[in-house]
C-alpha cells in the first residue's frame, strides 16, 4: 500500500513505482488483477523490476486524482480504473495507462512485454525521462492552482451572472432528445447536470429543461441502468440507449439520483417517478445499511465471476415462476416478447409499462415473485467500507425524499445515518474519511466535509434537531480552518496538515461525485444566511472568485459551481415556522411540493431554544403555526396561514 515503506524501498532501490489504483466494485480491476497480479511468472517479473503499490481509490481519492491527471496529460485521454501508472522513486509518472491484458489482445500489448519495454526505457533513457516529468510537473501544478487573475478583491456574483444560462444551454445543446443524458456511448448519470437544468425549470418555467430532465430520468428508470426487480440506479451503460450496464451499483450516484426523482415526482406527480424512489429506498435500507446506520460503499458487478449474472434471465426462468394469464401482459412490460438483449442469449429487464399510471396490481405481484426467486442467487460482493463523503449524497437524498413522500421512516434512517457519523468517525474533534474494521481512519478529505454540510440541511429542513445544527457548524468551521486557501480564496481537496504529495489540488470541475469545492461554497452561503456567520459566505464568495474564470469556457462542465453562483446571486430564502408538531410538518411538506426554487423551510419545535437570532423566531399567539419568511437581510411580518405563505413566496 501506499506509505512511508514502499516509498522509502523506490528511493533507496532506485526503482520505479508500479501504481496501481482501482476500488472494490471495479469488473476490469479484478480481470488484471486475477490475470496479472496473481499470476506468479507476472507478480516475479514486477517485483524484480518495480516497487508495486496498489491504492484504493475510495481510501486515498488524493492520490486518483493527481495521477488521474496525469494520465490526462501523458495520453490525451480521460482515465478510468484500474490506473496503471509508472513513477519515478520522486512520485514522477511517466507512463500512464489503464487496463492491460495478461496476453496481445484489444489492440493492447501484453502487460509482461510493456513492462520490459518500460524497465528498458528507465535503465537507458532515464535523461529523456527526467526531461518529460519537467513539462508534466509544471502542467500538474499549474492544474491545480488558483487563477492569477481571479479579481477576488474586486469580484461580485454579478460579474458571472451570464454563467448560469450559458451552461443550461451548453446543456440542452449536449442533451440526446431521444434517449435522454448527455453524449453517446457510454453513457453515464450526470445527476448534477440534470439538476441545474431542473432547477433552471423552476426559476425560468422553460419546458426545455424539465423535458431533457423527466425525459432522461425515465429512460434511465425504465431501460437498463435501474435494478427493476430490488431497486438502486447502476453506475453508467455501455450503450448510448440505457439498454446494458456496467452492473455495479455505487452509493454516489444513488443518493443524487433519488433526490432528483423525488423533485420531479413535485413537478408531475407521475406514479412511476413514486415507485422508482421507494424501490431505491428499499434496496437502500434492505442491503446497503450497516447497523450502526450510515451506508456501504458499493455493490460489485460481478457474481460468480460473471458481470452482471445475478441480474439476468432467461425467458423460461421467468416464465416458471408466473401464472399463466399473467404471462402476456409481464413479458411486454419486461421486453421478453424481444430477442434477448444481453450477448443473444439473456434479458436484462427493462421496463415499458405506462409511467402515467399506477402499476398493475399483475405487475406488482410478478416483479415481487421475481424478486423473490433471484433471491438465493449468488449475490454481487459487497463493499463494506462506510466513506463519510458518500454517506453525505446519500443522506441528503434521503432525507429529501422523505421530506417529498411524508415518509418519516425515511427521515429518522437519514438522521440516524447522519449522527451515527458524527459519533464515531470524528476522533480527536477531526472528521475521518472511512470508517472499515470497527474503526475510523484516513484524514477527511474537503467533499466529506462539504458533502455531509449539504446533509445536514437536508436534515435539519426534514426535521429539526440541533445537534444536527451543532455538527453542521463543526464541519463549516472545519473547511474555513482546515482547507481554505486563505491567500488565493478557495478550498483545497486535502487538509493543511495532509501528507505532502506530488500536487495540492483544487478541484473545482464536477467528477463522477460533484465539486466538493462547489457544494462547499453553496453550502457555506447557506449556513452564513441560517446562522449569521457573515465569515461563511465572505469565504464562499472568495471561493466563487477563484473558481468562475475556471467556468467561463466550457460552464457546463461546472454545474455544482453554477448552483453555488446562482445561491450567491439569489441569496436563498429562508422560511421559519413554529408551532404544533403534526401541523408544522403539513405546512412543510405543503411548500416544499409547490416547487419553489432557492428556499430553505425549517419546522422547529416550541420546545427549541439556544437558536441563532434569525431562526429564534416568536411561537404563534393566534394560529396553530406561524411563518417567517427572510430572504438576504429582510424578514417579512409573521404570516398565519399557508396559501398566504405560497402566494409570497412565488410573487
Amino acid at each position: 500500500m501506499w506509505g512511508p515503506e514502499a516509498l522509502e524501498k523506490a528511493q533507496q532501490e532506485q526503482k520505479p513505482i508500479l501504481l496501481s489504483i482501482g476500488y472494490s466494485a471495479c469488473h476490469w480491476c479484478h480481470v488484471m488483477a486475477h490475470e496479472s497480479f496473481e499470476d506468479t511468472t507476472t507478480a516475479d517479473q514486477m517485483n524484480e523490476q518495480f516497487i508495486n503499490i496498489k491504492v484504493d481509490r475510495e481510501e486515498r481519492p488524493d492520490i486518483d486524482h493527481i495521477y488521474q491527471a496525469a494520465h490526462h496529460l501523458l495520453t490525451g485521454r480521460g482515465g478510468g480504473w484500474p490506473l496503471t501508472m509508472i513513477l519515478t522513486p520522486n512520485q514522477e509518472p511517466f507512463f500512464a495507462g489503464t487496463y492491460f491484458p495478461a496476453e496481445p489482445r484489444y489492440r493492447m500489448p501484453a502487460f509482461r512485454d510493456l513492462l520490459n519495454k518500460i524497465h528498458e526505457t528507465w535503465l537507458h533513457r532515464r535523461d529523456a525521462i527526467s526531461e518529460q516529468n519537467v513539462r508534466l510537473i509544471e502542467a500538474l501544478r499549474e492544474e491545480s492552482a488558483a487563477p492569477e487573475h481571479s479579481h477576488s478583491t474586486h469580484w461580485q456574483p454579478e460579474h458571472d451572472a451570464d454563467l448560469p444560462g450559458r451552461a443550461r444551454l451548453d446543456l440542452l445543446r449536449n442533451h440526446d432528445p431521444i434517449n435522454g443524458g448527455f453524449g453517446g456511448a457510454p453513457k453515464f448519470p450526470h445527476p448534477t447536470d440534470l439538476e441545474l437544468l431542473f432547477t433552471g425549470f423552476q426559476v425560468n418555467g422553460d419546458d426545455r429543461q424539465y423535458d431533457a430532465v423527466a425525459l432522461s430520468m425515465h429512460s434511465m428508470a425504465n431501460r437498463g441502468m435501474f435494478d427493476q426487480l430490488g431497486g438502486g440506479f447502476y453506475r453508467y451503460c455501455v450503450d448510448a440507449e440505457w439498454a446494458i450496464p456496467h452492473f455495479e451499483k455505487m452509493l454516489y450516484d444513488n443518493g443524487p439520483l433519488l433526490q432528483l426523482c423525488a423533485d420531479l415526482w413535485c413537478a408531475s406527480r407521475s406514479p412511476r417517478l413514486q415507485e422508482i424512489t421507494e424501490l431505491t429506498v428499499g434496496w437502500l435500507l434492505r442491503e446497503m445499511q450497516s447497523p450502526e446506520g450510515p451506508f456501504y460503499s458499493a455493490l460489485d458487478a460481478d457474481s460468480e465471476g460473471e458481470e452482471g449474472l445475478f441480474y439476468l434471465w432467461g425467458r423460461d426462468g421467468i416464465k416458471e415462476h408466473l401464472p399463466s394469464e399473467d404471462w402476456e401482459e409481464v413479458s411486454k412490460c419486461f421486453g421478453l416478447d424481444q430477442a434477448p438483449n444481453f450477448e443473444q442469449h439473456a434479458w436484462h429487464l427493462h421496463w415499458h409499462a405506462s409511467s402515467e399510471h399506477p402499476t398493475s396490481q399483475a405487475l406488482l405481484s410478478a416483479r415481487q415473485k421475481l424478486f423473490e426467486s433471484r433471491a438465493p442467487r449468488i449475490r454481487p460482493g459487497l463493499d463494506d467500507k462506510i466513506i463519510a463523503g458518500w454517506n453525505g449524497l446519500m443522506i441528503s437524498g434521503l432525507a429529501h425524499a422523505g421530506r417529498v413522500f411524508d415518509r418519516q421512516d425515511w427521515i429518522d434512517q437519514a438522521q440516524r445515518a447522519l449522527l451515527s457519523i458524527q459519533k464515531h468517525m470524528i476522533v480527536n474533534g477531526k472528521l475521518n474519511a472511512i470508517f472499515a474494521g470497527g474503526r475510523a481512519q484516513f484524514n477527511a478529505y474537503l467533499d466529506d466535509h462539504a458533502f455531509l454540510l449539504q446533509a445536514c440541511m437536508e436534515c435539519l429542513q426534514a426535521q429539526w434537531d440541533s445537534s444536527i445544527l451543532a455538527f453542521a457548524e463543526h464541519l463549516a468551521n472545519a473547511i474555513l480552518d482546515d482547507f481554505e486557501d486563505e491567500k488565493a480564496g478557495g478550498y483545497f481537496f486535502t487538509p493543511h496538515d495532509h501528507e505532502a504529495l506530488l500536487t495540492r489540488p483544487r478541484i473545482v470541475h464536477d467528477a463522477a461525485t460533484p465539486s466538493g469545492y462547489a457544494v462547499a461554497a453553496r453550502s457555506l452561503i447557506i449556513m452564513g444566511h441560517l446562522t449569521g456567520e457573515s465569515r461563511y459566505i465572505k469565504s464562499a464568495e472568495k471561493a466563487l472568485a477563484s473558481a468562475c474564470p475556471q467556468a467561463r469556457e466550457r460552464p457546463a462542465a461546472f454545474a455544482s459551481l453554477i448552483l453555488a453562483l446562482e445561491t450567491a446571486l439569489i441569496p436563498p430564502r429562508i422560511i421559519v415556522l413554529r408551532g404544533e408538531d403534526d401541523e408544522m410538518r403539513k405546512w412543510n411538506i405543503e411548500l416544499l411540493r409547490s416547487n419553489i426554487p432557492h428556499t430553505l423551510v425549517l419546522g422547529i419545535p416550541l420546545k427549541a431554544n439556544g437558536l441563532p437570532d434569525l431562526l429564534d423566531k416568536p411561537k404563534p399567539t393566534s394560529s396553530s403555526v406561524n411563518a417567517w419568511v427572510c430572504q438576504g437581510v429582510s424578514c417579512l411580518p409573521e404570516l398565519t396561514d399557508l396559501a398566504s405563505v405560497v402566494k409570497v413566496c412565488k410573487s
